[in-house]
């Protein structure tokens, strides 16, 4: 093997970065050279490529967003557009390919693999929504800037006796809400996996005004409601009248956290040597601390669950 490709495609995440430098450093080590694809598969399909050195990936492991640029493409979801990315490959001479994304790119270089393409893949999305691994590339980040505004909102709505209702990403999955409402204190979270039930809601919100207390904070999941909806419904139902704050994409920005780093740096010398080892058509995760790998596939076909003990906790310490 002489000649890999890499390439970050779907939704941008914080290490993303370092995750590219991984991968370059680690093949270049290896002997190996690296080709970048801009624009995901997108770039595969179009020949828009850079040469990586262990030069331009340097200073880039403390940057957010991506150097190679990202998108989501739909060609590629047909089996022409898979065909056609497959003989750019070969046009390059790229021997094997490194994806950074979500399940959906993931489903992409499943599709590669099947037609015998070396392909490993590693796991990088905001949302934490992917089995194989513990924590994906991005989500400490998100949560923790989702964080920082979330308790900023909070000195806001203690000086003026509000109840807020704060909208995070996480069109079909939880983990981002959960994380943030623990982290920040809030009193309720609204999350995909998890049935809205009004009136539990607002009877928590009542008790909370007849023990005197002023301002609430509720955590809500894009993928349940927009946080216009609720506070009309919450208006309606109960007569509360909420603040609405939409964080959207500012929780894909910024500098990884440490933690982030580390994960993306890990996991991407893990996939070239996986690729070194001749082990392909799947993942590179981090359970419990140890690096693994799993089928692409495991991806999306397993279920991620949200712990139990973290939702409990909402109930518990939100009183």
């Amino acid at each position: 093997m002489k000649r890999i490709g890499v390439l970050t495609s779907g939704g941008d995440a914080p290490g993303m970065n370092a995750a590219i430098r991984a991968v370059t450093r680690t093949a270049i080590y290896r002997d190996m050279e690296v080709i970048g694809f801009c624009r995901g598969y997108d770039g595969l399909l179009e020949g828009d490529v850079v040469p990586l050195s262990v030069s331009s990936v340097g200073g880039i492991i403390h940057r957010g967003g991506t150097i190679l640029r990202t998108a989501r493409c739909p060609r590629f979801m047909k089996p022409e557009g898979v065909r056609e990315g497959l003989r750019r490959l070969k046009d390059y001479d790229i021997d094997a390919l490194v994806v950074i994304g979500g399940d959906g790119s993931f489903r992409g270089a499943l599709e590669l693999s099947e037609l015998g393409f070396p392909v490993v893949g590693i796991p990088g999305t905001i949302d934490n929504d992917m089995a194989g691994t513990d924590c994906t590339i991005g989500f400490d980040t998100a949560c923790n800037t989702a964080l920082q505004c979330i308790e900023k909102l909070r000195d806001t709505a203690s000086s003026h006796e509000r109840l807020f209702l704060v909208e995070v990403m996480g069109r079909h999955a939880g983990f981002l809400a959960l994380e943030a409402a623990v982290a920040a204190g809030a009193e309720y979270v609204l999350l995909p996996e998890v049935p809205l039930d009004l009136d539990v809601l607002c009877k928590k919100l009542h008790y909370a005004r007849e023990r005197g207390k002023t301002h609430s904070l509720i955590i809500v999941a894009e993928g349940v409601m927009p946080a216009s909806d609720l506070a009309s419904k919450l208006k309606d139902t109960a007569g509360f009248d909420a603040r609405i704050i939409v964080l959207g994409h500012i929780q894909r920005g910024g500098s990884p956290s440490s933690f982030d780093a580390v994960l993306a740096s890990r996991l991407g010398g893990a996939a070239v040597d996986a690729l070194k080892r001749s082990e392909f058509g799947v993942m590179v995760g981090r359970i419990a601390g140890n690096i693994v790998t799993s089928p692409l596939q495991v991806s999306w076909e397993q279920k991620k669950n949200l712990d139990s003990d973290m939702m409990s906790l909402i109930d518990i310490l939100g009183i």
